[in-house]
């Protein structure tokens, strides 16, 4: 885990419900995909993180700002659990990381230029070096 807040589990819900895709005979009768409910504005974060998680764009988070994950890729449900769990731990520790300051825009500098310039004349010559010889 980062240095981001740590998700309680007692404001997450987890939700047993049957996997999809291969899995034999097993994944026709048994329940091991969990389904992880995370409701931002009830949860214990930070007002800033709860602010920065409901800006996502991500297609988890419902428009009730409840985020949704669902994790199929183990055979067992404690598995499935762990594993969504630290999904939306990894959401919340991005979320949790300050944005980045804006970029400011500079301009080139005037050897950068010159150098820029002096490479297109070069190549420019080599290139026309390359015509039909005329005898």
């Amino acid at each position: 885990m980062s240095g981001g807040p740590v998700i309680d589990r007692d404001e997450v819900e987890f939700t047993a419900i049957r996997a999809q895709g291969a899995g034999g005979q097993n994944v026709n009768k048994v329940s091991s995909a969990a389904h992880l409910r995370f409701d931002i504005a009830a949860s214990s974060l930070p007002e800033g993180v709860k602010t920065r998680l409901l800006g996502l764009a991500d297609q988890r988070l419902s428009e009730g700002g409840v985020i949704v994950i669902k994790a199929q890729t183990h055979r067992s449900l404690p598995r499935n659990q762990a594993d969504a769990l630290a999904r939306l731990q990894a959401l919340v520790d991005e979320a949790a990381a300050p944005p980045p300051p804006p970029r400011r825009a500079t301009k080139p500098t005037r050897g950068s230029q010159r150098r820029r310039l002096d490479g297109k004349a070069r190549r420019g010559h080599i290139k026309a070096g390359r015509g039909k010889v005329d005898e």
